[in-house]
């Protein structure tokens, strides 16, 4: 954890990269550089290349601000190169990073500390589009990707799965991750230094929360707190945590789950994965789950800021 953060502390915001979601890391790392300028720090913004570790060696900034989402600056990758650095960082270290963003590793280190998640399998992609593994309806997603890029709902009845899995514009890995689909609502809960904020509901206006619903105007409306039974709120803020240790997370995540009430209340409540570098927008879910407790995002960066340091 940093210490003497002042408002001298000279913070690089380290944004854009070449992922996938390159774009939603624009606008979260531009957000949060223009917050913490509010907040009196020093701030410069970086849209990172693959020259990263040259710029950073040579502006020597106080701490670095990751607001990079997917590949290369979720999964690991920046994150070691600012421990070679020795700059201290937000989010999650290196090992939790990389554990995070492979959905099946993720998934068996859910599944060893007790936490429910749905039946899955992994397969080669020319696999999965030949003929259904799994009865419909499942889920086939690649395996280390957010933002639900690349993501398919094969419904129920279905002749054969998407041909876009084989299509020159998949750009997602030679195998996926087919996951049985569980019905019902969409819940969030983000997790700030191990406590749970809140649980959010996500009503998306198309069949699931894809990119589109997450970063388009009007794509999906966000409920806070969430209109659950109590029991269930509690279930989904301590499976947040406990999926937030279970990775060795810090700093800030996002725990996403399914609710299945179809059959009636209480449900089941499913984990489907944690997100070390959750959206940083003002509207974002993170930052709304801070604002309902009382902090506001100027407040939520500092706080980030402050909890930088290296060894994560």
């Amino acid at each position: 954890m940093m210490d003497n953060v002042t408002s001298s502390t000279h913070v690089a915001v380290l944004k854009g990269g070449w992922s996938s979601e390159r774009d939603v890391s624009l606008v979260s790392g531009k957000a949060c550089g223009e917050a913490l300028i509010g907040e009196g720090y020093q701030v410069t913004q970086i849209d990172v290349g693959h020259d990263i570790g040259q710029v950073l060696s040579a502006l020597a900034p106080d701490v670095a601000f990751n607001a990079l989402h997917g590949t290369w600056g979720e999964d690991g990758c920046v994150q070691g190169i600012l421990e070679v650095l020795e700059i201290p960082y937000t989010h999650s270290g290196v090992l939790a990073s990389a554990l995070a963003m492979d959905k099946p590793l993720s998934k068996s280190i859910f599944s060893a500390a007790g936490l429910p998640c749905e039946e899955s399998l992994v397969v080669p992609r020319d696999v999965a589009a030949a003929s259904h593994q799994m009865e419909t309806p499942y889920v086939i997603k690649p395996l280390a990707d957010g933002s639900s890029v690349g993501v398919f709902i094969v419904e129920k009845g279905a002749n054969r799965p998407p041909a876009a899995l084989v299509s020159d514009e998949w750009h997602f890995g030679d195998w996926v991750m087919i996951e049985k689909y569980v019905p019902g609502r969409e819940l969030t809960v983000a997790v700030m230094g191990g406590k749970a904020l809140g649980v959010t509901e996500i009503l998306s206006a198309t069949d699931f929360y894809d990119y589109e619903a997450k970063y388009k105007e009007a794509g999906s409306r966000h409920i806070i707190p969430a209109d659950i039974p109590q029991e269930i709120e509690r279930r989904a803020k301590d499976m947040a945590e406990q999926a937030h240790e279970a990775l060795g997370c810090r700093g800030v995540t996002r725990a996403d789950f399914r609710y299945d009430d179809t059959k009636g209340k209480p449900g089941r409540l499913i984990l489907l994965e944690v997100n070390t570098q959750p959206g940083m927008t003002p509207t974002s879910l993170v930052p709304e789950q801070a604002v309902h407790t009382g902090l506001s995002f100027g407040g939520l960066v500092r706080w980030m800021v402050e909890d930088a340091s290296c060894r994560r």
